[in-house]
């Protein structure tokens, strides 16, 4: 018999929604000596059952929803149907040419603490809470069956993982080493460079597809500034595109490093690219002295706010970096600009860009909303998993900037 745990009256409605996380003020009751990630029954406050779930002692978010239905108890039968479901939901993004696909994403396909990508012939699993730390060889004895052909690489080195109590993780499961670097297929047009061992996320930012294919509409004869361009994603697209210039700006010069050879490896021309190590906020207040212009800029910067304790520094970080991108930016030309920052909500993030155009002294329009591809699934029941954040905002002309406006008024 699992062990149960029972909620305070009237702390059921999310549950009854399938949102996926029980905090610990929700709880009436538990068993002593409960172990850390076991699996429990969540019980109302009137006997009904709820949900079962891996339960967290260390984490605010004390249990982590898995099955809404009684009749299916999460085991291996349970986890082989959930993953199956998970990886035929991406077929048709495979078939269309796209050999690096998130194929379970946590919350999103009813699998919280787990994400899996695909890369090639590599399985790369990061694994962010402490049950389902615990079912690790589980979960690679049921991909052996689902994926015979498949190596299995774990890049749980997240800071997720300390509010659990675990600590980071990196290696081989099951299979080969995967190499410094893979050259994957996207879309059927790039050849994508992604470093599972040590790159970002689990070796790529496949989130970000659909917009790299969107900036390229744009490219044609323009001049592209690329920022926080890390191995050169969007800047590839870009150049297939037809961009007459582009330059790559970030801080790491080993991905700066790797977005030159990836330019080689897709036949393109490197005469046309620049790769800039500089922080990026300084480099757009040099260019912004010199009274550079660029036709298309692609604002795409690390999370600046982990939660919401952070978040008021944050808007202050995404105003300005704005505002810099819209006075660097050519009339007529498009701005890219995106938060992956899940504390932040959408309508927030498009109130910062617009005062941040304002501040520039910049008329604009957005031409698009733009969001994670859709191999990142947003669950209706769990908001929480949309966090990137795009606008397309087309440059219609200037007029006096706020701050010359209030100068003029005092």
């Amino acid at each position: 018999m699992l062990p149960e745990l029972i909620l305070h009256e009237g702390r059921e409605k999310s549950l009854l929604r399938h949102h996926p996380w029980v905090f610990s003020r929700a709880i009436a009751s538990l068993p002593k000596s409960l172990p850390n990630g076991a699996v429990v029954r969540l019980i109302s406050s009137c006997g009904d059952f709820l949900a079962y779930g891996h339960y967290s002692a260390h984490s605010q978010i004390t249990v982590r929803a898995l099955s809404f239905e009684e009749n299916q108890l999460p085991d291996e039968d349970w986890l082989f149907a959930r993953l199956s479901e998970a990886f035929e939901r991406r077929r048709a993004l495979q078939r269309r040419g796209n050999e690096a696909v998130r194929v379970v994403d946590a919350e999103a396909d009813l699998l919280p603490g787990l994400t899996l990508d695909r890369y090639g012939d590599f399985l790369v699993m990061a694994i962010s809470s402490y049950g389902m730390d615990l079912w690790r060889q589980l979960i690679v004895s049921v991909l052996r069956r689902l994926c015979p052909e498949v190596s299995i690489y774990e890049r749980s080195d997240l800071k997720a993982r300390r509010k659990e109590g675990l600590e980071e993780r990196c290696g081989v499961l099951w299979g080969q080493e995967p190499p410094d670097c893979l050259y994957l297929k996207e879309e059927n047009t790039i050849l994508l460079p992604c470093n599972l061992k040590t790159g970002h996320k689990t070796g790529a930012y496949l989130d970000q597809r659909d917009n790299r294919r969107f900036a390229a509409d744009f490219a044609a004869q323009a001049r592209v500034l690329n920022c926080f361009s890390y191995t050169g994603g969007f800047g590839l697209w870009c150049l297939k595109g037809g961009a007459l210039s582009l330059t790559n700006v970030d801080l790491s010069r080993a991905a700066l490093e790797q977005a030159k050879s990836a330019v080689l490896e897709n036949h393109l021309d490197p005469g046309r690219c620049q790769f800039i190590k500089a922080d990026v906020f300084d480099f757009l207040r040099q260019e912004q002295q010199k009274g550079a212009r660029y036709d298309l800029i692609i604002l795409d910067p690390p999370k600046f706010a982990d939660g919401a304790a952070h978040l008021k520094r944050a808007c202050r970080g995404y105003q300005d970096i704005n505002r810099l991108g819209f006075e660097l930016l050519a009339e007529g030309g498009m701005l890219l600009t995106f938060s992956c920052s899940g504390a932040l909500e959408r309508a927030l993030f498009q109130k910062i860009v617009a005062d941040a155009a304002v501040d520039a002294g910049v008329c604009a329009q957005i031409t698009a909303h733009l969001s994670q591809a859709g191999d990142h699934p947003v669950a209706l029941s769990c908001p929480e998993s949309l966090y990137l954040k795009g606008l397309a905002v087309r440059h219609c002309g200037r007029f006096k900037a706020k701050t010359d406006r209030l100068l003029v008024a005092q």
